[in-house]
């Protein structure tokens, strides 16, 4: 071999070897990712928000709705409050029609709160420490909700029967929602004065009363009150309204949604004039019903929203939820 084959070979040597080591000519290495390298958040994902069963919110139209859970009440089906004079089998076979017990009726309490601009509006306080209720959860169930009793700007009272009016004062006597006025019917809060029983609570909020009469309109365009008669002299319902949407907070027009409901004219002890009770139930079922109206009851399993539907003579009540 002639020394220039011998440096020809020599070259292609060194070249090959030359392009055998540049980092050009070598594959990229596949880069794998840490097995404990946290997923990325994605920033659509919202954080998780506290649940609390004693709240829940819903809107009529543009206002903010928070049915809040304050306790409840038990009562013997014994004949004696609900369903006087009614025979016990009729009684069970309705009750056992819709699922419910027939030893015990349940009755739920759960005052409303709605915002309406820099209004803050309270339906009705709750039973409190009453002795025939489970109650006084109204406090805890609205700072859940966000609100503290000195930002209700608004008290709207039913009646004055101590499961509607218990939170109107707290456990030292003042008053529980220091900065709202106070706003019920000019008969009933006549009664409420007139009541022994109700002494205490009267001086207590009397500074804060705003009486008006029944059917008026007490925030115009938000809040009207509508008088049903019977259960005590001046008590009501309210409409709230927003736009075209409402909602018929009823008060005591109705204690038990099976037996209210189905059989309006059945006679209940808490009605002080129980027949005007009777037509002023049926009345305003059957105003609900034909106007398909979205109802709030405050003693109907919680958070008592639905509707009366007519069925036969009668009505059923259908809950939201």
């Amino acid at each position: 071999m002639t020394r220039n084959h011998l440096s020809t070979l020599a070259l292609a040597l060194f070249t090959t070897a030359m392009l055998a080591g540049c980092p050009q000519s070598r594959p990229l290495p596949t880069e794998t990712p840490k097995a404990d390298a946290p997923a990325p958040a994605s920033a659509a994902t919202p954080a998780p928000q506290p649940v609390n069963a004693d709240v829940f919110r819903f809107k009529i139209g543009a206002l903010d709705a928070v049915a809040l859970k304050d306790g409840d009440i038990d009562v013997a089906n014994d004949g004696k409050t609900f369903a006087i004079g009614q025979p016990a089998d009729a009684v069970n076979a309705l009750l056992t029609a819709a699922g419910q017990p027939t030893d015990t009726l349940h009755l739920s309490i759960q005052p409303l709160l709605v915002r309406s601009g820099a209004q803050v509006l309270l339906f009705d306080t709750g039973a409190a420490d009453a002795s025939f209720a489970r109650a006084g959860r109204l406090p805890a169930s609205l700072r859940a909700a966000g609100v503290e009793p000195s930002q209700v700007t608004d008290i709207f009272l039913s009646h004055h029967h101590p499961d509607h009016v218990g939170g109107l004062l707290g456990k030292d006597g003042a008053l529980a929602f220091a900065n709202a006025r106070i706003h019920l019917s000019a008969p009933e809060w006549d009664a409420m004065k007139k009541d022994d029983g109700s002494a205490k609570l009267v001086a207590a909020i009397a500074p804060k009363v705003e009486t008006f009469q029944p059917g008026a309109a007490i925030v115009p365009g938000v809040v009207t009150a509508v008088a049903v008669d019977g259960h005590t002299p001046g008590h009501s319902a309210y409409e709230i309204a927003s736009g075209d949407q409402r909602l018929l907070y009823i008060g005591d027009s109705a204690h038990h949604f099976v037996i209210s409901v189905q059989r309006p004219e059945w006679t209940v002890q808490y009605d002080q004039n129980a027949p005007l009770a009777q037509t002023s139930r049926r009345a305003l079922m059957q105003r609900a019903a034909d106007g398909k109206l979205r109802v709030y009851a405050v003693h109907f399993p919680f958070p008592g929203l639905g509707q009366f539907k007519a069925q036969g003579d009668s009505f059923v009540w259908e809950p939201e939820r």
